[in-house]
């Protein structure tokens, strides 16, 4: 009974997570360097000793992509960011972004934010919390598309252990926008860019990832999937957040096809220089959920009674389904 004892609290000190992150080389994998409150507000380079792959950081912010999936992006971050810049994101002000999701102040994208928050608030209660009281210690969380950092700055609040992940690194919507934080949080967590199909983290040390807003810009879900549930270790969830999902497949395609014609209408370009599979239905979760052996659980927040009735102006005006947000979760088992 003694040595049974002894044995949990043994196992439950492994479980602890350090506040040190180490970042695995991009080409290789090896461990690179770890990622401390030093490193968080440096610039310069690491070599990887095991293939002397070479990985920058630059003001704080970790680029984790291989030269070949940067040229693979490249097109595509450029044209996100000059739709993302037309649309009003950002703003030179902190306030802006330390009343994330919340409120937004630039008043340009409220409806947007109030489903963020919803959202967000929805996870709180009935994952975030939860996780904390089987836990007992602060959360390793990856945030995974998380733009200028707001979700892995409220989660930091809370005392846990958040990591930062995207593509974009500007200062205004990107991982360099979470500088604003600094003033509330210190040291300011780690930030990654890096390619959610190749995630440069050790295996099972998360207690919790987060795709934020973020899994229906995957080329193929069961590869990007799959590698999130790596990171995750046993007993942890991963998280869908905040990603369009139709009854039907027909009115996802209608719904791409229409947000290509508008993109070019704008802004001259489609926006489709990579096959981002842009949407979620029934029949794709099903075969996400047999393809990696986990089960679905999911709730739908609600989002205000305008939102609740788009599907029924939409019927009356003989357009497509509208979109629907659900939060879906997966627990690894133990």
């Amino acid at each position: 009974m003694i040595a049974a004892q002894v044995a949990a609290i043994d196992r439950t000190k492994e479980a602890r997570p350090n506040r040190a992150l180490t970042l695995l080389c991009w080409q290789c994998g090896a461990s690179l360097a770890e990622m401390t409150a030093e490193t968080r507000t440096s610039s310069g380079t690491r070599v990887c000793l095991s293939c002397t792959a070479i990985t920058q950081y630059r003001d704080g912010i970790w680029c984790a992509l291989s030269p070949q999936r940067i040229n693979h992006f490249r097109k595509f971050i450029a044209e996100y960011e000059l739709i993302r810049a037309a649309e009003g994101r950002g703003s030179s002000q902190s306030e802006y972004y330390l009343s994330l999701p919340f409120k937004d102040i630039s008043g340009r994208n409220n409806n947007q934010w109030a489903i963020r928050a919803r959202t967000f608030r929805a996870m709180e209660q009935s994952i975030v919390g939860p996780l904390e009281e089987l836990n007992k210690r602060p959360l390793r969380i990856l945030d995974l598309g998380a733009g200028n950092g707001w979700m892995s700055y409220r989660l930091a609040l809370r005392g846990h252990i958040p990591v930062a992940v995207d593509l974009l690194t500007n200062d205004r919507d990107g991982l360099g926008a979470a500088i604003h934080y600094n003033t509330h949080i210190q040291p300011l967590f780690p930030r990654v860019q890096a390619d959610l199909d190749r995630l440069p983290f050790a295996s099972s040390i998360f207690d919790l990832v987060i795709f934020n807003a973020s899994f229906h810009y995957s080329e193929k879900y069961e590869r990007t999937f799959t590698e999130a549930l790596r990171c995750t270790r046993p007993g942890g969830s991963i998280v869908i957040a905040d990603t369009p999902w139709y009854a039907g497949e027909e009115s996802g395609r209608r719904m791409v096809e229409e947000k290509h014609e508008r993109f070019f209408k704008t802004y001259g370009f489609a926006s489709d220089s990579i096959a981002s599979l842009e949407y979620l239905t029934p029949d794709r979760l099903h075969r996400l959920q047999n393809a990696v052996k986990l089960e679905w659980s999911y709730m739908s927040p609600f989002y205000g009674i305008r939102w609740a009735l788009r599907p029924l102006r939409a019927k009356l005006a003989r357009r497509r389904p509208p979109s629907q947000f659900r939060i879906y979760a997966a627990r690894v088992r133990p």
